[in-house]
């Protein structure tokens, strides 16, 4: 039997029209897909790069690389927390080991884990940052899907936020509401929208404030439930969130892959949180092990391929259950 190899290698997937958020706007994405390689087996997972975490695609590929010579020759031996920080890089390499065991194994990754078998989960349906009239067409479009996630621009955009959610419920009129601030929002922003957007039906609103500047949120009144997104990353980062928020947003990208996802999961509950589970734009393959995490959260959020014009082979299943887990031919 041949040594265990890990390599990595980046793939671009075209959105399915352009993709805009507080930050600007996209086109495609840039993925890092790692193998891992033992005794005829392949092991896969993928990671996205994601600039606002200082990380890029050819970055991500050499980390990959130069972690490589030192995994051992036993998967099940391996201690990824010990060489890597969590990001993206470690997303890639964890989720293709815990792909690369099953194979080995003969046996699902929820098996190995000695979790329940999981089933399919509603997700929300993200509508990109456009202009109200786009969006509440678009929302119309998608009205039938039972949880919409709306992002949203910031102060600078005057009244545009409030009159975006007025304009997608308008065209969703039954459909539950969260929203994404992606850090654009003030104290007072917050204060003067979370009245007005809790009489539209909204129920969450994702990191309004920076992540380095939200201390005012453990001051002032949540009626709006707010959720750590670009503040939550690992379980070492829960300390500072609480008083702050009620929710967090695991997302595997942040945590450095899936066994660190499951250990933020649980700690989180333990101190009381609710947790979300998302995802960067990405591929099937970047959301098949976050399933396994989102099994029981309070709100799922695993619509990248829905956003994408192409995908992996053997794709994820979404249907009116919601996001049906990988088969083994993808991940898992």
């Amino acid at each position: 039997m041949s040594g265990l190899r890990v390599s990595a290698a980046i793939e671009r997937f075209p959105t399915a029209g352009a993709w805009t958020i507080s930050r600007g706007t996209v086109s495609e994405v840039e993925v890092v897909t790692a193998e891992a390689r033992l005794g005829g087996k392949v092991g896969r997972g993928e990671c996205r790069p994601y600039a606002r975490y200082d990380e890029f695609a050819e970055g991500v590929v050499i980390d990959i690389e130069a972690v490589a010579g030192q995994l051992g020759n036993d998967p099940e031996a391996v201690d990824l927390a010990a060489l890597m920080a969590p990001g993206a890089a470690r997303n890639a390499v964890d989720c293709a080991l815990w792909d690369l065991r099953a194979k080995l194994a003969g046996k699902r990754v929820w098996q190995l884990l000695g979790l329940a078998e999981p089933g399919p989960l509603i997700t929300a349906y993200s509508l990109s940052l456009d202009t109200p009239e786009a969006m509440r067409a678009k929302a119309a479009e998608h009205a039938q899907r039972p949880l919409l996630k709306v992002k949203l621009g910031g102060p600078e955009d005057g009244d545009g936020d409030l009159e975006r959610i007025r304009a997608v419920r308008a065209g969703a009129p039954e459909a539950k509401i969260i929203v994404d601030a992606n850090e654009g929002w003030t104290p007072e922003s917050y204060a003067e929208l979370a009245p007005e957007l809790l009489a539209l039906g909204v129920a969450m609103v994702e990191q309004p404030l920076p992540a380095w500047d939200d201390g005012a949120l453990a001051d002032m009144a949540r009626p709006l439930p707010v959720c750590a997104d670009e503040a939550c990353h690992d379980t070492a980062s829960l300390r500072g969130l609480a008083g702050k928020y009620d929710m967090i947003n695991i997302k595997l990208d942040k945590t450095g892959g899936l066994t660190e996802a499951l250990t933020l999961k649980a700690e989180a509950e333990r101190m009381g949180f609710d947790v979300m589970v998302g995802c960067m734009l990405a591929s099937s393959l970047a959301m098949a092990p976050a399933v396994l995490v989102a099994q029981g959260v309070a709100i799922v959020d695993l619509d990248g391929p829905l956003l994408l014009a192409a995908d992996r082979d053997h794709p994820l299943t979404y249907d009116a259950a919601g996001v049906h887990p990988p088969t083994p031919e993808l991940w898992g």
